[in-house]
């Protein structure tokens, strides 16, 4: 069948026998889709009153950039040493680890060229490794990889940048230089260059990245001193530390002992095994990224159990959907597309994996959850790294539906998971593809 004009009258006849379709039409032109949908009573579920909450900082901003998973993971971090130096609120330079996590994805970016160089250029991997080589976005494995390696440091010792709050710019000249690097290094193996040769070349392409990452981000400390006053007002300097002991000494994270569980609840992956995905790291040296995966009670009953004890959970979902950024409200009935439009095929959650409708966007917190006489979760609080402009002076509320079908990743201590979980990881880890959609990466800004 062509769209012929024929095709056009009919359904042209069609939409104008629906006498609804004009005022909706008129609405949609002036406010969009969204406005015109608008379910006012999802919004009346949402009190921003939690029956349990966990301990956190001021909001944070990560503007321009990507970095959703490092805020979300320095602010849960903070919470530690905010308890550990007696203070209000505290904030650690993002600038800092994401000067690292853009050297390291460079490195990790030229080492799988290299690992592939015998794949043809129009290999699917190798296209999938040129799309993105040092993107903004990351996952909990590969923000734990860094910490374990370079630590962390308080805001003020590494402070934003232009480039760090508008990466952009930024990514773009980094990668175009990789990709200019990644033809080079695999003419050479054409020209009979060694896989030992072109690691060899590898490092003097890495400088031409660090000379771009100083510029852009700073120079990054070995070892610092840090002044604060506590919250009795009490003064104290902490001296000539490196971010590696400040890390450890004021966070104190056990970061093997905690976990990522996902809900991917499709036919490929199923319930109580770990996966890993090729090809998807930072820290080439790092613990690999690896998920248990789980129906999605499991990771509400494990980020309950944290919250319940004081700790706030990573999480990554698809922020996208069903969510308005200024109410800061995420929920499964927000917009009643179903009123305004024809009616659409639904498609569930796994489905919505499977051809491409929803994937891991954003990393956020939880920090409370609204529980009803039965112990059962109704709204969770959520942290956000937007700024105070959003939600409530920066703080989400997400229904519980929400999270059924939005929600794909929690990140919580070991003990508050159940041990036939936890058995995953004793099993051969199964490898996912690299566009697998698990494989998204957190980068909404």
């Amino acid at each position: 069948m062509t769209i012929n004009q024929e095709l056009i009258q009919s359904f042209k006849t069609k939409y104008q026998a629906e006498t609804i379709n004009h005022a909706v039409e008129n609405a949609v032109a002036k406010v969009g889709f969204n406005q015109s949908s608008f379910n006012n009573e999802a919004v009346r579920d949402h009190t921003f009153v939690f029956s349990d909450e966990t301990k956190r900082g001021k909001i944070t901003d990560q503007k321009k950039s990507g970095r959703c998973w490092m805020f979300a993971a320095l602010n849960g971090a903070r919470v530690n040493t905010m308890e550990e130096l007696n203070l209000e609120t505290f904030e650690f330079s993002q600038n800092y680890t994401l000067f690292w996590d853009k050297l390291e994805k460079s490195n990790f970016f030229l080492d799988s060229i290299i690992e592939t160089v015998e794949e043809p250029l129009n290999s699917r991997v190798v296209q999938h490794l040129l799309q993105a080589p040092v993107e903004d976005g990351g996952q909990w494995d590969m923000f734990t990889a860094l910490l374990q390696k370079y630590g962390s440091v308080p805001k003020s010792v590494m402070p934003e940048t232009y480039h760090s709050s508008n990466t952009y710019e930024m990514v773009a000249i980094i990668t175009k230089r990789l990709r200019a690097f990644a033809k080079e290094l695999r003419t050479a193996y054409q020209n009979k260059a060694s896989k030992e040769d072109l690691k060899a070349m590898k490092e003097d392409m890495l400088y031409v990245i660090y000379n771009i990452l100083v510029k852009a981000l700073g120079q990054v400390p070995e070892k610092f001193s840090y002044s604060y006053r506590d919250k009795d007002g009490k003064y104290h300097r902490i001296e000539d530390i490196t971010p590696q002991d400040f890390f450890n000494k004021y966070v104190g994270w056990d970061l093997e002992g905690k976990v990522s569980v996902i809900n991917a609840p499709t036919e490929d992956k199923p319930f109580g095994r770990a996966f890993t995905v090729k090809y998807l790291a930072s820290v080439a040296e790092g613990h690999p990224i690896t998920y248990i995966n789980a129906p999605i009670e499991v990771l509400k009953e494990a980020a309950i159990a944290s919250i319940k004890d004081g700790k706030p959970v990573w999480f990554g979902c698809d922020v996208g959907k069903m969510s308005d950024r200024e109410l800061g409200i995420m929920d499964k009935d927000l917009y009643e597309y179903e009123t305004i439009l024809a009616e659409a095929p639904q498609l569930n959650k796994a489905e919505r994996l499977d051809y491409g409708e929803s994937l891991l966007t954003h990393a956020m917190l939880l920090v409370g959850v609204d529980l009803d006489a039965d112990g059962k979760p109704v709204n969770w609080k959520v942290e956000n790294s937007w700024g105070e402009k959003s939600g409530d002076k920066g703080i989400f509320s997400m229904s519980d539906q929400w999270f059924d079908e939005y929600n794909y990743q929690v990140t919580v201590d070991k003990k508050y998971l159940d041990q036939k979980w936890l058995d995953a990881l004793n099993q051969p880890v199964i490898e996912l593809e690299p566009w697998d959609p698990m494989g998204s990466l957190a980068d909404w800004n």
